[in-house]
């Protein structure tokens, strides 16, 4: 039986590997999109960040007082912009050629300006962006230019504090805010906003990284069975002297061999992909998992392992059972469509919120269906709650027995060669 199975597990790899819309699919095509997708990404962050060495702003100076040039000096020390003063009395007649130059922003100094801020009354001052199509490097632009306006009015709140009091600082903020976090019932000096967004890339991460897996394993077993059925093969390989259980197991155990490789290799590009974005970067290497009880463990990983194994059978199993009703491959990947809603509910869900947050319909709705365990075994990881994952992985074990007792019947008799005929006789019978 053992030589039987190893056999079947080698000739299931082979034909997979071998089939190029799945080698092509489902291991070079994400090797190579997202990796080419986050290069690109990553060139036209470095050329917006390349741009922003050289802004030019463009000053229409009304006011000509002192106010009026600190504000040029200050947008050219603490700014770092190229600041050129426009000979002109209004914004309209310099508009049109600042369309078709390199200036990111015209900013208009009113009349007594200086004048007014030296008196303590409110002055507006008009900042141009200059739209030449959107973007990010624009976007980034025009912040660039505004950041230094905010600073030079601190300044000059800061200045006029202080002729009357000592610390403007104390005025301006006379509370000081300092957050920590409560982590598994310790209070650890870590900020929750750092907190939660070092979470949320391993919450939004992990769902879709097994959700993929699954989608993977099921497509794979699929087209196994409906290959053989569809190229006549079937009959052949069910008269081997074998049991129908051994060439069962042997199938599912090649899908997810190839399976693991197409995540794997998913998983790689997606990373690559999310590396070319910088958010959140900073706030990871602020914070030490491990030091404040957050950081897996062998046992926080042994539980995901076997969540996911057995989840991973019963999707299998599963998609083994909904591609006999097919008569070919493409008829099995349109019926197993349907399989991929329980995919994508908890995916969603899980995502961004706490199941335990949900009302107790949702949660049970959610809980009966199996392929949210291995997403809250992942989650277990961070929070410890290995409890609901343990118990989960028991459920979906039962789930998952009673899908391949469905599997092994149909694989025991010839229904698996017939099924598909008897469907379409009774449906040509009552046409």
């Amino acid at each position: 039986m053992l030589s039987g199975l190893r056999n079947i597990i080698a000739k299931e790899v082979k034909e997979l590997i071998r089939d190029p819309r799945i080698l092509l699919g489902i291991v070079l095509v994400p090797l190579l999109m997202f990796p080419l997708m986050g290069f690109m990404i990553r060139t036209s962050q470095e050329a917006a960040m390349e741009s922003m060495k050289n802004l030019s702003v463009a000053v229409i100076d009304l006011d000509n007082d002192v106010f009026a040039q600190n504000l040029t000096d200050f947008m050219e020390f603490y700014g770092n912009l190229k600041v050129e003063t426009l000979d002109a009395s209004s914004i309209d007649e310099v508009a049109r050629d600042v369309q078709d130059s390199n200036v990111a922003a015209v900013i208009v100094i009113p009349e007594d300006f200086s004048e007014n801020l030296t008196n303590g009354v409110r002055v507006e001052l008009k900042v141009y962006g200059v739209f030449r199509g959107g973007g990010i490097a624009e976007g980034g632009a025009f912040s660039a230019v505004n950041s230094p306006l905010q600073y030079f009015e601190q300044r000059l709140v800061n200045q006029k504090l202080g002729e009357v009091w000592p610390d403007p600082d104390i005025v301006l903020n006379p509370i000081e805010i300092s957050p920590k976090s409560i982590v598994k019932g310790e209070p650890v000096d870590v900020s929750p906003d750092t907190l939660f967004a070092v979470a949320m890339t391993q919450f939004l991460g992990f769902p879709l990284a097994i959700m993929m897996l699954i989608i993977l394993a099921m497509q794979l077993a699929a087209t196994s069975v409906a290959s053989e059925k569809e190229e006549k093969t079937l009959e052949t390989l069910l008269s081997l002297p074998i049991s129908r259980f051994t060439l069962l197991m042997g199938k599912l155990t090649g899908s997810v061999i190839v399976a693991v490789l197409g995540a794997v290799a998913t998983i790689v590009g997606i990373l690559y992909y999310m590396g070319s974005f910088a958010f959140g970067a900073s706030t990871q290497m602020m914070v030490d998992l491990s030091a404040i009880g957050l950081a897996p463990g062998l046992f926080g990983y042994a539980v995901l392992g076997l969540s996911l194994f057995v989840s991973l059978l019963s999707a299998l199993a599963l998609a083994v059972v909904v591609s006999v009703f097919a008569e070919d491959v493409r008829g099995a990947q349109a019926l197993l469509s349907f399989a991929y809603l329980p995919l994508f509910i908890p995916m969603l869900v899980l995502m961004f919120t706490d199941i335990n947050a949900l009302p107790p319909t949702l949660r049970i709705v959610l809980l009966a269906i199996p392929f949210t365990h291995p997403m809250l075994a992942a989650r277990a990881m961070t929070t410890g709650d290995y409890f609901t994952a343990i118990w989960g992985i028991g459920y979906v074990t039962i789930f998952t027995l009673a899908i391949l007792y469905v599997a092994a019947r149909i694989f025991a008799t010839e229904k698996i060669l017939t099924m598909q005929l008897r469907l379409r006789r009774r449906k040509i019978r009552e046409e």
